[in-house]
């Protein structure tokens, strides 16, 4: 019951509530109050009786509208189902509840059963489907309670056991097991029946059913186990296995009858067999040696083809870096000394840079041999250390800024946080090798990019420049000692600078990645991930 009537209140919150709503007024049997779904719905205004609505709107004799008055005066809950007045209306509850007792109004209110009605329709439905499919299904299907007393069967079960429809009902299940297997059939039973589990026909048990007449046959059986609120059933599916027993004994007749043909043709058969396993043995043995010496052969000879490759390789290398630069000097110095005791400082100046130039070229060939040796020997460990992302790369692009041609620019952009965990001096050697190859294999005039990036999944760096780019072909063999790309064999180089850069990004759980488009330039990507203490803040 409502406790208390607060007017403005509460009729603010009947308007909201998606049902028709009024407030009657005891004594006098009339509304005070109907909110606008009600209006709406019923074209009801106030002043409005209780009378008139029951009997215009919704159609209730006056003599249900007598038992309903009689109810509110004595303070008594009103419930009455309303059915569909139209074609457009639908079925309804009406309900009219009393207020507190120190307040004379009651709460009147309908609320919209067509969902309620729409499901026990569908339920009905769905019953009908239920029955057609039990009375028409082609196999025996028995519905037995916790107490083994068969509660349902379907006609195709009566006929598979002789009897007559509701016969068997109320007996119990074991009346269809033959006396002499009663037992057995229990035990198989009984692990399913304790588990409540499903059992599936299983050809493997031999199942046997008794007709009303005594006559026995052999079935297949499944099993399911369900509740409801009177308690726990068993659904048995029957299946007549007569047709396959008498399949089975054929078939099982004509495998003793192989099996004597089978057993004279083995006798015939091993003496033959075991000469021809022992020199099948033979050949296997022989084959395995041969194949064990060509493995080893193609082995040792795809070694020394690629020690051979190697070798040449570095010699052609070396011979042709080590060359250009000593050529160099070796000229620088004849000229110097032609100008030795000439005034004309300006050349000197010129043949002695050109000498140091190429020295600072020798030094860097032998940094790299130094740089790939202590690789290879483990000598080289990442020293991670809180760095500056940005500000390092910026320190990268200026140190290699006087060597850019003319016309080339170098632009730089970065996104993100710009603290990171990483080896400061590694870092900087692999920014310095990648853009100093973006300067020598792009044209003057040209652009090389830089972006950094600092996510939430790790460090992200690029960098692209519109240079030359590399065959597609060649790609894969990018980041190999001694690889240089054919279009570039003209540019000085070692073949080592990529392959130490990837393995400073791999000493760093890093990978560097490339695309390039010939004549369009290249693009190297590299990512690291996060350092632990930097995860949650990037």
């Amino acid at each position: 019951m409502i406790s208390a009537y607060h007017p403005h209140f509460f009729e603010a919150l009947c308007e909201q509530i998606p049902m028709g709503m009024g407030i009657l007024h005891n004594e006098s049997a009339a509304f005070v109050f109907i909110n606008k779904m009600a209006r709406e719905q019923y074209v009801v205004q106030l002043p409005m009786s209780l009378t008139v609505f029951l009997t215009e709107k919704l159609h209730i004799s006056p003599e249900e509208v007598s038992l309903i008055e009689n109810d509110i005066a004595n303070r008594r809950i009103v419930k009455k189902g309303l059915s569909p007045i139209t074609s457009k209306s639908s079925w309804a509850q009406l309900v009219i509840e009393p207020l507190d007792k120190s307040f004379n109004y009651s709460l009147l209110y309908l609320s919209d059963l067509s969902a309620a009605v729409k499901s026990e329709e569908l339920l009905l439905k769905e019953i009908q489907k239920f029955e057609a499919l039990f009375n028409n299904a082609s196999i025996g299907i028995l519905l037995c309670d916790r107490f083994d007393k068969l509660v349902m069967i379907n006609p195709f079960a009566n006929k598979q056991f002789g009897y007559e429809n509701g016969e068997l009902i109320g007996q119990s299940i074991e009346k269809l097991i033959p006396s002499r297997y009663k037992k057995t059939q229990r035990a198989q039973r009984q692990p399913y029946d304790q588990k409540q589990e499903t059992r599936n026909a299983e050809t493997a048990l031999e199942l046997y059913g008794m007709r009303k007449h005594g006559g026995e046959f052999p079935i297949q059986v499944s099993l399911g186990h369900f509740f409801t609120e009177e308690g726990a059933f068993t659904l048995a599916y029957v299946f007549d296995d007569t047709e396959r027993k008498k399949n089975e004994q054929i078939l099982r007749r004509q495998k003793e009858e192989m099996a004597a043909v089978n057993a004279n043709m083995k006798q015939l058969n091993e003496l033959l067999e075991e000469k021809v396993t022992q020199r099948t043995h033979l050949l296997e043995e022989t084959l395995s040696e041969l194949k064990h010496s060509r493995d080893a052969l193609e082995n040792a000879l795809q070694q020394e083809k690629a020690l051979n490759d190697m070798k040449s390789r570095f010699v052609s290398m070396a011979s042709h870096e080590f060359r250009t630069p000593l050529s160099t000097i070796f000229s620088s110095v004849t000229l110097l000394n032609k100008y030795i005791h000439s005034e004309d400082h300006s050349k000197v100046e010129k043949h002695l840079d050109r000498i140091a130039g190429a020295v600072n070229n020798l030094n860097d060939i032998l940094n790299e041999f130094l740089s790939l040796g202590k690789i290879e020997d483990g000598k080289i460990e990442p020293k991670l250390a809180k760095i500056n992302l940005k500000k390092l790369t910026e320190s990268a692009i200026n140190q290699m800024e006087p060597l850019c041609k003319q016309g080339q620019i170098i632009r730089h952009t970065h996104e993100g946080k710009e603290e990171a965990m990483l080896d400061e001096r590694l870092l900087t050697n692999i920014f310095i090798n990648l853009i100093s190859n973006a300067i020598k294999f792009s044209p003057e005039n040209s652009h090389i990019e830089i972006k950094t990036f600092k996510k939430q999944r790790g460090i992200h760096i690029e960098i692209s420049d519109q240079g030359m780019g590399i065959a597609e072909e060649e790609q894969k063999h990018l980041f190999e000692r001694f690889f240089r790309s054919k279009n570039v064999t003209n540019i000085q180089g070692t073949g080592l600078g990529l392959h130490i850069v990837s393995r400073y990004i791999q000493l760093m759980n890093g990978k560097i990645t490339c695309k390039s488009v010939q004549h369009q330039g290249t693009t190297f990507t590299i990512q690291f991930p996060n350092h632990p203490k930097y995860q949650d803040r990037s």
